[in-house]
């Protein structure tokens, strides 16, 4: 069965807001900090995004993840409040991840449409038919 976990978005201080939520758990960060520099192309990107968080975890509890990004304006992102956080699935297979993805994104609005990417998984994200926003995020397992 899928695991669900919350995603907050942030308008640059993602770093500042997981260093304090690390303290107070007194946990580290699952795999570090990925920046939008580590992406791949990212030639037309300004230092400053290229230093911004893409991705940032807290293992906190058995099987819950705490997980945030910075939004980029320069890439037509921008938060609001009550836009500002995701709910995000990892399903135990891509065949699930389908599943869920092409059930709960019926009637709403798919950003991001379910694809392999380059941190290997697949993965999609939408909107549903109510507004809450959703990521499908499948980590293929790898032998």
């Amino acid at each position: 069965m899928a695991t669900i976990n919350t995603y907050l978005g942030f308008m640059g201080n993602t770093e500042k807001a997981f260093n304090f939520y690390r303290s107070v758990f007194d946990v580290d960060f699952v795999g570090g900090i990925r920046r939008f520099g580590d992406m791949p192309n990212n030639e037309l990107m300004s230092e400053a995004d290229k230093q911004k968080v893409m991705h940032v975890g807290l293992q906190i509890g058995p099987g819950n993840l705490l997980m945030g990004t910075d939004a980029l304006e320069s890439m037509g992102q921008s938060l609001i409040f009550g836009n500002n956080f995701h709910i995000s699935i990892s399903p135990e297979s891509k065949e699930e991840a389908i599943k869920l993805f092409n059930g709960l994104s019926s009637g709403g609005t798919v950003t991001s449409p379910l694809k392999d990417t380059f941190w290997g998984a697949y993965f999609g994200a939408f909107t549903d038919k109510f507004g809450v926003q959703w990521m499908v995020n499948y980590l293929q397992k790898v032998d």
